[in-house]
């Protein structure tokens, strides 16, 4: 796997961020939460997918360009929080691969940020701290990694920052069957953003993926 370490050259130069679209990732089949979608879930009194949306709005750095929505699903709610809405090209909920090619498809911009519906407290400089380390790695695309309840630092590949450049080689990757992000991520030169500094919110990419989960996730 070409995995780059992130450098940490506080003297380089600072370079202008290239537009951004962000995607939210709500495509899924909600099995582990009984079946129902999550993106529609409530969290603190708004759907899980709209404070998704709002966080996305509040990074830190330029404003994204556009933001839309990956969802197979209550289409129509989707498109009342006020972004497009597109479903998987690929058929059958492929996972989040499927919604990365789906962005790539449609993003108008260098660069694609995906995030998942299910982590609404993900951190507000997610997208400053991956184009910072895509640039200076000069990478093809940046992921997140977060610290565990294992205390392991482990990828986070579905907050990841790639170029629009490539689609070609995902459609190829899923048209040979390919399904999982790590070994689509290995054929690139790829860069770990580390989330685990002594300010980072250790709850930031604690993701909901039950009803439990989200209850718990509440009390935070």
């Amino acid at each position: 796997m070409n995995m780059q370490p992130e450098a940490t050259d506080n003297n380089a130069p600072e370079q202008a961020l290239e537009a951004v679209t962000g995607l939210i990732l709500a495509g899924g089949r909600g099995t582990r939460m009984g079946g129902t979608d999550k993106g529609l879930q409530n969290f603190r009194g708004l759907p899980l997918a709209l404070h998704t949306l709002m966080r996305l709005q509040m990074q830190q750095g330029q404003p994204l360009a556009e933001v839309m929505i990956n969802a197979n699903r209550n289409l129509s709610a989707y498109e009342a929080f006020g972004a497009p809405v597109w479903p998987d090209t690929l058929d059958g909920f492929a996972g989040p691969l499927a919604g990365f090619m789906t962005g790539l498809e449609r993003c108008e911009t260098p660069l694609l940020l995906t995030v998942p519906c299910d982590t609404p407290l993900f951190p507000l400089d997610l997208l400053q701290r991956l184009h910072q380390a895509l640039q200076r790695e000069q990478a093809d695309l940046a992921m997140a990694a977060a610290l565990e309840e294992d205390g392991q630092v482990r990828a986070q590949p579905v907050f990841c920052l790639m170029r629009v450049e490539l689609l070609e080689s995902l459609v190829a990757f899923t048209q040979q069957g390919g399904r999982k992000i790590d070994a689509w991520t290995a054929q690139h030169r790829s860069v770990l953003v580390p989330f685990n500094e002594a300010a980072d919110d250790p709850q930031a990419f604690f993701n909901a993926n039950t009803a439990a989960q989200l209850q718990s996730l509440e009390n935070v």
